[in-house]
């Protein structure tokens, strides 16, 4: 069985963890494949927005504890590697790809695959779905860029809670502390977030890329470096054919189409 699938429809790409019988927990195969993946469509320009989600009724475990037991009981000195090489890659190309990222989020939500959901652009939450830091349970700390992107989503305070007592929530509870997402009935995650990346696949691809980069700069930059940024990317968005045919489509009121050109 494949650790992580790839489908296209069109310019979206949907990618799914596939370890089911383990509520797509994270070992080595997969850590390889999910990085090695997304890293293929972000550098492939035909595709335009991507769909990350599991398979079986759960998004992601976290860290297989089996194989991380077992890899104990070796050299422990290379044991925690995997944040370099895999964890971190991860969440770097899934933060940084220059189009849009879809969630779509059921059952666990932990660990790692917590970090993996806030470095998606936008999440599809089921009502059923479980959320956790899961970390302090078994007496680590952060990874997959959690230390920072929980706090931006939640605030320090409530971050600090969440991490220091691993204490699971729900996605009421995510929603209203301020992690973003859509929330749908059980079981259609996956069709809800298809159907949001199919927009952004017909989309301004440049735009989104842009966006993407100036929201990230605006996190750690000082104003006036965030206005010469948005200057000079506005700049190059006016360059483009999808910006002068959106224009033109406002002004003889029709819909505009996009070609991410």
């Amino acid at each position: 069985m494949e650790p992580v699938l790839l489908e296209r429809r069109g310019a979206l790409a949907v990618v799914s963890i596939n370890r089911p019988d383990s509520r797509n927990s994270l070992d080595t195969a997969v850590k390889v494949a999910l990085r090695d993946t997304l890293r293929a469509v972000a550098d492939d320009e035909e595709v335009r927005a991507v769909v990350l989600t599991g398979t079986g009724g759960h998004f992601c475990a976290g860290q297989d504890l089996k194989e991380h037991a077992e890899a104990l009981r070796g050299d422990v000195t290379t044991v925690f590697d995997t944040v370099d090489e895999h964890y971190s890659p991860i969440v770097r190309t899934l933060t940084t790809m220059p189009k849009p990222v879809v969630a779509a989020i059921e059952g666990a939500c932990v660990g790692a695959g917590l970090g993996f959901a806030l470095a998606c652009d936008l999440r599809v939450f089921s009502s059923a779905a479980k959320l956790g830091t899961a970390f302090t349970a078994i007496g680590l700390t952060c990874d997959s860029g959690l230390a920072q992107s929980l706090p931006r989503a939640v605030g320090e305070s409530r971050a600090r809670e969440l991490v220091l007592t691993a204490e699971p929530f729900s996605v009421e509870q995510a929603i209203a502390w301020g992690i973003g997402g859509r929330v749908v009935d059980a079981g259609a995650a996956l069709e809800a977030a298809v159907a949001l990346g199919e927009r952004f696949a017909q989309g301004p691809t440049l735009a989104y890329a842009e966006s993407k980069r100036l929201i990230a700069l605006a996190a750690t930059a000082s104003l006036d470096d965030v206005l010469d940024a948005e200057s000079a990317a506005q700049q190059r968005l006016g360059l483009t054919s999808d910006h002068a045919g959106a224009v033109q489509s406002f002004l003889a009121k029709r819909q505009p189409t996009f070609d991410g050109r």
